[in-house]
């Protein structure tokens, strides 16, 4: 009898101590990744916000590895900007972070939101987000920049949010130095919801698909390089067309290299004195029956250059606009490819066509 107590006591701590080190190996992969699955439940069933909260505050200099799973959420996840306490988000494609109804404020996960700082200089300055699907629910913000720098941001899909991504002013004297690689953004269908909203400094964005918002992109710093960046208004209910706008560009100093504006009422809306590049952009409207179709407006005069840009208006809209501007200013539009039309009484296109 005590043989066979001693052999089944054995069997356990060896069932034990394998279960003990696949948990291990899986929560500490080759002392790379902390597991988080392996600590929160990942079926969308209950809230997790504040234990993966104690994760991210307990694993400095750490990549937390989210697996295909839904994480719910009520409240935003602060990761640190200082680089000795800071961490890597990585999700697997369908890893998502949820927002659950009863949200407040804020954005799903709020890069830098702890322990402000600014340098390069230290290890762990370089961390941010990879891959993954975070959903507002209708109700959250999808990802703020908020300090730090060198901050990361690629192959994220954000879905439902009112803003899709923020780049708050910087640690820099203003400068948030980010860089955001293949982002998708789906906004929540409302006249006040922005896909990209860009405060601080010295970013570049490159490849991005936005849809469904009132904005698709809202720059209000210099600094900034835009490629491939396409976003796409859809009408709804509770969207205002007349109001709708590709690009708000209020800045000076900014490149948009093949930026596509497609179905806004106004493709890029400059402020006063703004001069900015933008070379073989387009503005397209594949719907022709809406109010009117502007591919240009400024504040004042035209400041800026707009080089091989492609036109797409639509003969059944009655009122289009080429630019709609004041006189006098130093900016240009040349090599411009667009279909044979007329244009409304107040376009000033031939003033500034070279």
């Amino acid at each position: 009898m005590r043989k066979l107590f001693l052999f089944i006591m054995w069997v356990v701590s060896a069932l034990t101590s394998a279960c003990a080190k696949d948990v291990n190996d899986a929560t500490n992969e080759n002392g790379m990744y902390v597991m988080v699955s392996n600590y929160v439940k990942s079926d969308g069933t209950e809230d997790v916000a504040d234990a993966i909260q104690k994760l991210i505050d307990d694993n400095p200099n750490r990549t937390l590895y989210f697996s295909d799973g839904t994480y719910l959420l009520s409240h935003p996840l602060l990761t640190p900007a200082d680089p000795t306490k800071s961490v890597h988000l990585v999700l697997a494609n369908y890893a998502v972070l949820k927002a659950t109804k009863q949200w407040k404020e804020g954005a799903l996960v709020q890069l830098g939101g702890k322990y402000p700082f600014n340098t390069t200089d230290v290890n762990g300055s370089n961390y941010g987000i990879e891959g993954g699907v975070f959903d507002g629910n209708g109700v959250a913000d999808g990802i703020y920049i908020e300090s730090g720098r060198e901050t990361r941001i690629n192959h994220v899909s954000i879905k439902h949010t009112q803003v899709g991504l923020y780049i708050k002013y910087g640690a820099n004297s203003g400068s948030s130095d980010s860089d955001i690689v293949d982002v998708n953004i789906v906004g929540n269908n409302t006249k006040t919801s922005i896909g990209l909203l860009v405060e601080g400094y010295d970013n570049t964005f490159t490849n991005m698909r936005i849809a469904s918002v009132n904005v698709g992109v809202w720059c209000k710093s210099g600094g900034n390089s835009f490629k491939n960046i396409h976003p796409l208004f859809r009408a709804g209910e509770n969207q205002d067309y007349n109001t709708s706008r590709g690009f708000v560009v209020e800045a000076s100093n900014c490149l948009f290299d093949y930026c596509y504006s497609d179905q806004f009422a106004t493709a890029f809306k400059l402020s006063k004195n703004v001069y900015a590049q933008f070379v073989a952009c387009w503005a397209f409207w594949w719907n022709g029956k809406v109010p009117f179709q502007t591919a240009i407006e400024c504040d004042g005069p035209l400041e800026s250059y707009f080089t091989d840009m492609f036109l797409g208006f639509k003969k059944e809209c009655a009122t289009r606009t080429l630019l709609k501007a004041a006189l006098g200013g130093k900016g240009c539009i040349s090599n411009t490819r667009m279909p044979d039309l007329e244009f409304t009484s107040d376009d000033v296109s031939a003033s500034y066509v070279k």
